[in-house]
């Protein structure tokens, strides 16, 4: 039995992406958390000829959505409005994803939890302080979902080079999952060569995207549908590895680098950062190794070199969210 929850699962990004979920062969029960809406989405969704059942529970039934889960997702909070930056989201998804992993503790503790909820970078070291309370936490298998970012790198490179694949075609992308601690690694692509224009102009789209999609919606959201993409991309990948035991399965995502002592303790020592997003390999107990660095251009490092200190500043405001609160 593979229970996979989606906490969420009613608004933007949660129902295309329970959508996605239901296709997978590796999932035997989807279940649908949310404050509102989520049973009417999973019936919806149950009718669908797949093999796994679907429920779907609403705000008081937290505990009962989380029993036994093998893997959560979490698209749970509020979009992003024109105007608003990733510190105003802050403010609102804070408290909603300590809530949640507050119930993961008490129900499925050793869970693989799969972060969407933005601001990703704050938003997983506030998972991670919140299940160490509880003693709960296994850096392996908590992790922030940044492939859309590498899912817009292989597009917008290829409507720049049509001659590429832009679905077998994947970028590697480090760094974080906003604005300017997103750096993609476009000098590693085979055969690409781009002029010092093309690098900007590719670099800034892929950093902003999202405030592409912003602008576009006019007031209606924010990127939803890419995203669930991305994210049903990512979970599906957990899931080979941890259910299937596929094995070679790499994505660059946000996770906390003791998942990987030995392999990050160089890159930890110089950069003082906690969590990062890189290339991971995957295994049957969630990250298995994370890749070191690919060669940076001189270009790419100037670029991390400008990530380094926005993370750190991110990542603690994520922890500091959970260890100074007020003890009650």
């Amino acid at each position: 039995m593979v229970k996979v929850v989606v906490c969420g699962a009613a608004g933007g990004i949660g129902q295309p992406l329970s959508l996605l979920l239901k296709q997978s062969e590796h999932i035997t029960h989807l279940a649908l958390y949310d404050v509102v809406n989520a049973p009417g989405v999973a019936a919806d969704l149950s009718h669908i000829n797949t093999r796994s059942t679907v429920t779907g529970y609403g705000k008081e039934a937290i505990d009962e959505a989380l029993v036994g889960a093998h893997t959560v997702v979490i698209p749970a909070g509020v979009p992003r409005k024109p105007g608003m930056t990733r510190d105003d989201l802050f403010k609102i998804n804070a408290g909603i994803i300590r809530d949640l992993s507050e119930g993961i503790a008490r129900n499925c503790p050793t869970a693989f939890v799969l972060v969407i909820s933005n601001p990703v970078n704050s938003t997983v070291p506030i998972v991670a302080e919140v299940l160490k309370k509880h003693g709960a936490f296994d850096p392996r298998r908590v992790f922030g979902i940044s492939t859309l970012d590498v899912v817009r790198s292989s597009r917008f490179v290829y409507e720049l080079d049509n001659s590429i694949d832009p679905k077998s075609t994947r970028v590697t992308v480090i760094g974080g999952h906003s604005g300017i601690t997103i750096v993609p690694v476009l000098s590693q692509i085979p055969g690409q060569k781009f002029t010092k224009d093309q690098l900007d102009l590719l670099t800034h789209r892929i950093q902003y995207g999202g405030d592409e999609v912003v602008k576009a919606k006019d007031g209606a959201g924010s990127a939803t549908l890419s995203m669930a993409f991305a994210g049903a991309r990512f979970t599906q990948a957990i899931l080979e590895a941890t259910v299937a035991g596929k094995t070679g399965l790499v994505e660059s995502t946000y996770v906390n680098l003791h998942a990987d002592e030995e392999g990050t303790a160089a890159f930890r020592a110089k950069t003082q950062l906690e969590y990062f997003a890189q290339d991971v390999e995957f295994g049957r107990e969630g990250v298995s190794k994370i890749r070191p660095l690919p060669e940076l251009s001189a270009y790419e490092q100037t670029l991390l070199d400008a990530a380094v200190p926005e993370l750190k500043v991110n990542i603690t405001k994520g922890t500091s969210f959970i260890t100074d609160a007020p003890k009650i």
